[in-house]
């Protein structure tokens, strides 16, 4: 109890005082979206010629390891659905769409060798639509569904990885490359290592924590870095578009005054994300000096011959440092971060979490969205923009996921709260002088949101998963980032006229309780 309440009056000195300005304008040429992702939304899991997925082989594993027990078979289907969701895009008025394209769809087993045409006409007539309504497509090359093929192989633990990684950008280069200027190699690699290597969170649930995800974070690194610089020997001039990497980024506040706490917070940042921003985006390179001192020094207690961290070559360190024209930012929540003697046998030997040495918790007092892991920390987002600014030279940022979930419902005040806040901080950045230069809401659509499927709604749209035309209705956070889009600026007292509590109610609809008061800083 004693530290929860240095920690309140801690929040309250970095809080400061509330913002009192209510309509504030964007700068030039920001640039708004929304995002999803192929497993998430596509469905056809077996149609047309599409390999298996690590995801395919997850959701049809007996028992289930999905919450409910659901699958992405169907998902929102926009396999056949793409039209339907562009005319989303174009209600709200998008500037440019974020999704990603499914590896085994392209080329199911994995390799070059065979290109599954269905799928590259798919993703033509996908893009095309795009562009024929204005809306510039931004493509992530790997949102997570690895082919199960190579995972087979070992998949992101096996060095080959990043030649097959390649093989599968350059397929994407030549079929989609003269219509697709903005690109991005991986989503979150932290997701992919530590939770789908390091821990049963995500597939392929391999749980070798304190090995495995540090073996598949040097590869996803290299991985990235050669396809960067693929294109930027063989395509851009071509092609003439940018290409970056999209990182989770968590702020973690030091959960008291004390150094033992400040150097934990610095610890967390750095196993959470500087592991993957610091060899792109640093100066020097390589893996954070916090990382590796953390992760020798526990591993030679442990009686390793040498770090259970695997080394980067000078080479590959140059090869690494700046391969990216842009710092693709996906964030949505903050922890704060303590570390003293009750650490003691918390943690498995060895681990990700052992080997980082800290204690992340909830202040209770913030908002709670439907995943348990997500609250509503604004200035925890300000904070961060900031540290990126500083620790990287001002990258420019594209905030390429943002979100919040619900149970469901058309009338999402929460999340119509947490958008509010969240772009306010992102504004008092800007102020700051931090070079963001767009911001991606997640997600267009409800949709598989994997381990625990579909019990958690982060859609601007609705999708009845029940209905056999997946139908799609909007939620009131819809109507107000349109206005947010159509207007170029954040109006807090902003209500759309063509969305009503009644209509929602009048479908069924149960308010939800709104937001916290708006943003502090």
């Amino acid at each position: 109890m004693a530290r929860l309440l240095v920690i309140g009056f801690l929040i309250c000195l970095s809080a400061g005082v509330w913002s009192k300005r209510k309509v504030r304008s964007f700068p030039e040429g920001f640039q708004f979206g929304a995002s999803t992702a192929a497993y998430q939304i596509e469905g056809g899991w077996y149609e047309d010629g599409k390999g298996l997925s690590i995801w395919d082989i997850a959701t049809h594993t007996v028992p289930s390891p999905i919450k409910d027990q659901s699958t992405g078979d169907v998902a929102a289907d926009s396999y056949h659905l793409y039209q339907r969701d562009v005319e989303m895009m174009n209600e709200i008025g998008l500037d440019f769409y974020r999704f990603s394209i499914s590896w085994p769809r392209v080329l199911p087993n994995g390799f070059s060798d065979r290109v599954n045409q269905a799928g590259v006409d798919y993703y033509n007539n996908l893009i095309n639509e795009l562009l024929k309504n204005n809306i510039t497509p931004f493509v992530t090359m790997y949102h997570w569904d690895l082919p199960q093929n190579l995972q087979r192989l070992g998949g992101w633990t096996n060095p080959l990885v990043v030649d097959w990684f390649v093989d599968y950008a350059r397929v994407l280069f030549d079929k989609f490359g003269d219509r697709v200027r903005s690109w991005i190699t991986i989503n979150e690699p932290k997701q992919i290592c530590f939770e789908g290597y390091g821990s049963d969170s995500k597939a392929p649930f391999l749980n070798m924590t304190g090995i495995a995800e540090y073996l598949c974070a040097k590869n996803v690194l290299l991985a990235h870095a050669k396809v960067y610089r693929l294109y930027d020997e063989e395509y851009r001039k071509l092609q003439n578009g940018t290409i970056g990497i999209s990182i989770s980024c968590t702020w973690y506040e030091p959960a008291s005054d004390t150094l033992d706490d400040h150097q934990a917070a610095l610890d967390a940042r750095q196993f959470d994300w500087g592991q993957y921003a610091h060899p792109i985006f640093s100066r020097a390179g390589d893996f954070p000096t916090e990382v590796k001192k953390n992760v020798a020094l526990k591993s030679a207690e442990q009686g390793y011959r040498k770090s259970r961290l695997p080394e980067l070559s000078a080479a590959e360190v140059a090869l690494i440092r700046g391969t990216s024209d842009f710092f693709g930012l996906n964030t949505y929540t903050s922890k704060l971060t303590y570390r003293d003697a009750s650490l003691e046998g918390m943690y498995a030997v060895p681990s990700y979490n052992d080997d980082m040495g800290a204690v992340m918790i909830k202040d209770p007092s913030w908002p709670q969205a439907q995943s348990s892991w997500l609250q509503e920390v604004p200035w925890g987002f300000f904070k961060l923009l900031v540290e990126i600014k500083n620790l990287y030279d001002n990258p420019p940022v594209l905030v390429t996921e943002n979100g919040w979930s619900t149970a469901g419902g058309l009338l999402d005040d929460d999340r119509i709260g947490y958008y509010r806040n969240y772009l306010n901080a992102l504004l008092d950045a800007v102020d700051e002088g931090c070079d963001v230069k767009a911001y991606t809401a997640w997600s267009l659509m409800d949709n598989f949101e994997w381990k625990n499927g579909y019990t958690e709604k982060f859609g601007l749209y609705e999708v009845d998963f029940n209905s056999p035309d997946h139908t799609r209705t909007p939620r009131k956070s819809a109507y107000i980032y349109r206005e947010v889009i159509r207007s170029r600026q954040l109006d807090i007292n902003y209500e759309p006229e063509d969305f009503t509590a009644e209509s929602a109610n009048s479908s069924g609809e149960t308010e939800k309780n709104s937001s916290s008061n708006y943003y502090y800083k």
